[in-house]
């Protein structure tokens, strides 16, 4: 097997890393949340969880991806202390790979969903009215021709490897994500409207924080960082001795949790805007519209009603749902082909259209049965899998992995962090508070 490779920069990795966290659910999921659980006090309760319960957790997938930088299922074996552990690993990696896998097949259809409504927004622009309409309708042929075209977007940044494919496109998106949020933010809130969701967003009503609350924001707070499934310890596995866990692991949740923070500055005025031009955000339970009928119904109404403007805007937005969908679809994919490329005989490029094209059959059986299929994928993936995976990984890394040897490996890059609040608190924390908040989270939903 070829030398492993590593991101060339702490931008680099903090990029993709924050990429991967970066996605269509952060982008909608997030505000709209926020709206239904008591506005600005969801976000203070939510930055609280990001750093008590996420961050924790994807320091526990960082660390064992450096020590062992090798693929999830590899990296599990290598820290096991039996045979039970060692096939416990085996399993625990198979089921990540899996998992992985499987929120792919499903997310490449949203985002081509994205592309879709992408390139509606120019051909509203040019006037072709007829091919605007067939963008938008919902059909088998449009569904698969535009997972098709984001599968192999994905599968061509994957197949280029570490630095060329993943670091190179993650540090070109996510500056261009960033600045068409900002520029979108700036003209949402002139509109008259914004106002009103501003207040919602902004001005905390403490009395709504409850247990549902918590348990949402803490829920949102491991999921948007893209936790469980291995992506994160896949990342881990390609960064230097060299750099400070700890700190690189603040560095992407402080990211992640800050740009979930200025898209709730874009979304929840931006819905308040589109109630002024008479689309209808909110259910008959009184709950604002979330998902997909808020990007692919409430909002394009606001975008008509600008007129003119309002194609570009439109424009812009499904730009920024794109890239967003893009930078989180490379590092999943990233999780099953680093195991076929490492304990196979197959190249990277080999493994990564093999891969690509095993997902894409997935995806193509869930667009035949899409209303049996579609949404129980969904669950079985980020409501049942993930919280089981996170919690496992928090066993590895406080009950199985021996304490010396993680420390070894944190003291790499930061050799003075045995003094420091973080060991004194962050072994402890993993090993019993991690597992037991991520568990209340996963029975609550559930429920």
């Amino acid at each position: 097997m070829a030398s492993r490779e590593q991101f060339s920069s702490k931008t680099g990795f903090v990029m993709a890393a924050a990429g991967s966290a970066i996605g269509l659910g952060n982008i909608w999921g997030f505000p709209t949340q926020t709206a239904s659980n008591g506005g600005a006090a969801f976000v203070l309760v939510y930055f609280v969880l990001a750093f008590c319960l996420a961050y924790p957790a994807l320091m526990a997938e960082l660390i064992i991806g450096r020590h062992a930088r090798a693929n999830v299922m590899t990296a599990l074996r290598g820290i096991s202390t039996g045979k039970f552990t060692y096939r416990l690993g085996t399993a625990v990696g198979c089921y990540g790979v899996i998992t992985a896998s499987l929120i792919l097949s499903f997310y490449a259809i949203v985002a081509g969903w994205m592309l879709a409504f992408l390139l509606e927004s120019v051909c509203q622009i040019l006037g072709w009215s007829d091919v605007s309409k067939w963008l938008v309708s919902f059909s088998f042929e449009r569904n698969i021709i535009f997972m098709a075209l984001f599968m192999m977007l994905t599968i061509s940044i994957i197949a280029k490897g570490v630095t060329g494919g993943i670091e190179k496109w993650s540090t070109r998106l996510m500056p261009l994500l960033i600045v068409i949020l900002v520029g979108l933010i700036i003209y949402v809130l002139i509109q008259d409207g914004a106002s009103e969701g501003l207040r919602v967003y902004l001005l905390p009503e403490f009395s709504q924080i409850n247990p549902r609350l918590i348990i949402d924001a803490m829920g949102q707070a491991f999921f948007s960082l893209s936790l469980g499934v291995g992506t994160m310890l896949i990342y881990g596995s390609y960064l230097s001795e060299e750099e400070s866990l700890p700190a690189l692991g603040a560095a992407v949740t402080l990211v992640d949790a800050g740009i979930a923070f200025i898209a709730g500055l874009l979304i929840i005025p931006a819905i308040y805007v589109a109630k002024q031009y008479g689309a209808e955000i909110f259910t008959d339970a009184g709950q604002l519209i979330a998902g997909p009928d808020l990007i692919f119904q409430v909002l394009p109404v606001l975008f008509k009603s600008m007129g003119s403007v309002g194609m570009v805007v439109g424009l812009a937005f499904f730009v920024l749902m794109s890239i967003a969908s893009l930078t989180s679809s490379i590092s999943m994919l990233e999780v099953p082909v680093s195991l076929a490329a490492e304990e196979t005989a197959a190249s990277r490029v080999q493994a990564t259209w093999a891969i690509g094209a095993i997902i894409f059959c997935i995806s193509t059986l869930i667009l035949l049965n899409f209303d049996a299929l579609f949404g129980f994928v969904i669950d079985l993936t980020t409501v049942y899998s993930q919280p089981i995976l996170g919690v496992l990984l928090c066993i590895f890394v406080g009950w199985i992995w021996h304490r010396d040897n993680l420390l070894a490996e944190i003291k790499k890059g930061h050799p003075e962090i045995q003094g420091g609040f973080f060991w004194k608190v962050w072994p402890t924390y993993v090993r019993f508070f991690c597992p037991v908040l991520i568990m209340t989270a996963f029975i609550q939903s559930v429920v």
